[in-house]
């Protein structure tokens, strides 16, 4: 771990007070009518600063992805409010104190970087990204204008090019958004500006009836973005899917018939290429064939399994991508570039996004700077201040190039292969498919319900399942995996597996543990 960092561990450190006294440092209060020093003392906040650093270093980084070391000290709500002495007060706190503070919210919280936590679609650690988080945070720019932040406008047209060369895109455009969520509301949005471009200045109340069109295993956040766009919930179709949870592209022509049919005016598909529960992946060209058909805007959601496209190996499960309009892609998901780093990728060579939303602050991008005013990014986005998104994306592609991100795809399809194989050697492993990606959805059966699928009660009890085995891993602070029912489906756990920091015997050691935690059920 040492040598992956350029700083050295706390060893264990305790907060020390290093013989700071409270705030002040023995001195009193500055007086803020008095401007001929700075309020704030800055020695001692570098000071503050080093410490901190250390025990961060200590608690989330060496600790947190040891896994010796739990994924979490869970505390119920009451007790960790506490236990954290959460009160904002009038006086600050002495040194020793506040580290203390930083030492507590690093022991409480998750550690999301440790190789067993499995809960979410972001999971490891890459220290090459970590780095550019520090940097980014140290250096706080605002990504809209080239005067303040010239390195990262660079950067971020650089790492866009390259994310749109991998989709198979020579020209286009996009951005950096914050989550994948809001990637598939800007295309939504972006959707309808083409088609209606007076609704930028005049509204919706001259807008017709728009749908869209999505699997019944879409993200939530196509609903999300219909409600935020004055679309409306209500106007999302949902399109029927396989057994493997892939939309079926029949279904997907007829439902667009019908809402023309009855006076409404399709707008958009939003495809799948990864769904969150199975890991499904839409057929993308068969879609396409139907959006051209009929003249739709075709959006992929490619936030969970757009870096297969780094594999030549896997990349065929996004077969057909190229075709899309739009991609959302959110690189701090399989690749662990960091939250948050997510892009939205445009075949659109037309400055379609500056035209939707930009604003013209005049105080902002004035058009006549000494230098190209196109490198002001900032009108093309729905924000004014915008995080820095490209630059952990970029240290991390720089450090071990394009096959060291498609040796980190191939090794999590290796991982959630061996899973899979290990799995079905052992009973009570019930898989709900073949996984097409590395979500891994299985019900564990405990031994008093083993043979008993003809009862009445069997699926009642088959669901109270998981979420006891979640209450008990949780609590013990072993690892952290995800549930959820699907359908008519009851709770089953989906296992997803594409850490870095993973390797067989975290595969051995989930298996293992949900044995222990549920053979007395």
């Amino acid at each position: 771990m040492a040598n992956m960092l350029p700083f050295s561990s706390a060893n264990g450190l305790e907060p020390a007070t290093n013989g700071l006294e409270p705030a002040t440092n023995g001195k009193e209060a500055a007086n803020p009518h008095d401007l001929s020093e700075p309020f704030v003392d800055n020695s001692e906040g570098q000071l503050f600063l080093n410490e901190a650093f250390k025990i961060i270093v200590e608690e989330v980084l060496r600790k947190g992805t040891d896994v010796k070391h739990k994924v979490c000290e869970w505390k119920e709500p009451e007790q960790l409010a506490l236990l954290l002495d959460l009160e904002l007060r009038a006086t600050g706190e002495p040194q020793h104190k506040l580290l203390q503070r930083v030492k507590d919210v690093a022991k409480y919280s998750i550690k999301t970087s440790h190789p067993r936590f499995f809960n979410q679609l972001f999971a490891g650690v890459d220290y090459h990204a970590l780095a550019g988080r520090f940097l980014t945070e140290a250096l706080n720019t605002n990504l809209y204008t080239y005067e303040v932040a010239p390195v990262f406008v660079l950067m971020e047209l650089e790492v866009l090019r390259g994310l749109r060369q991998l989709v198979g895109w020579t020209e286009g455009d996009g951005l950096f958004c914050p989550g994948g969520s809001i990637s598939n509301m800007y295309a939504m949005n972006l959707a309808r500006y083409q088609l209606f471009p007076e609704v930028k200045s005049q509204g919706l109340w001259g807008l017709p009836r728009l749908t869209i069109f999505t699997s019944l295993e879409s993200h939530y956040s196509v609903k999300k973005g219909a409600a935020f766009l004055g679309i409306g919930t209500d106007n999302i179709i949902l399109v029927k899917v396989d057994d493997g949870g892939r939309m079926i592209p029949e279904d997907l022509d007829e439902k667009i018939k019908l809402a023309k049919s009855q006076g409404a005016v399709p707008l958009l598909v939003s495809c799948t290429a990864g769904t969150t529960v199975q890991g499904a992946f839409d057929p993308l060209d068969r879609i396409a064939d139907v959006c051209e058909k009929h003249k739709l805007w075709m959006h992929v959601d490619a936030a969970w399994g757009g870096s297969v496209l780094f594999s030549k190996q896997h990349r065929h499960l996004i077969k057909g991508v190229d075709r899309a309009n739009s991609v959302a892609w959110n690189p701090h998901k399989m690749l662990t570039a960091g939250l948050q780093c997510s892009a939205l990728l445009l075949q659109d060579t037309t400055n379609l996004l500056k035209k939707c939303h930009s604003a013209n602050a005049t105080y902002l991008f004035q058009q006549d700077k000494f230098y190209d005013v196109n490198l002001d990014l900032g009108d093309k986005s729905v924000q004014c201040s915008r995080k820095v998104d490209c630059v952990k994306l970029w240290l991390m592609w720089k450090a071990i190039g394009s096959s060291g991100l498609a040796s980190r795809v191939d090794k999590a399809f290796i991982h959630a292969r061996y899973l899979v194989e290990q799995m079905k050697k052992r009973e009570g492993f019930h898989l709900l498919h073949e996984p097409e990606f590395v979500n891994v959805c299985f019900w564990f059966i405990p031994p008093s319900i083993r043979g008993k699928e003809g009862n009445k009660d069997y699926q009642d009890r088959l669901a109270k399942v998981a979420p006891v085995i979640k209450e008990r891993m949780i609590k013990e602070g072993t690892m952290m995996v995800g549930y959820q029912p699907l359908g008519n489906k009851v709770n089953f756990f989906r296992m997803v597996v594409f850490s870095p920091l993973l390797s067989q015997k975290d595969m051995d050691f989930f298996l293992d543990e949900i044995e222990r935690l549920g053979k007395d059920l």
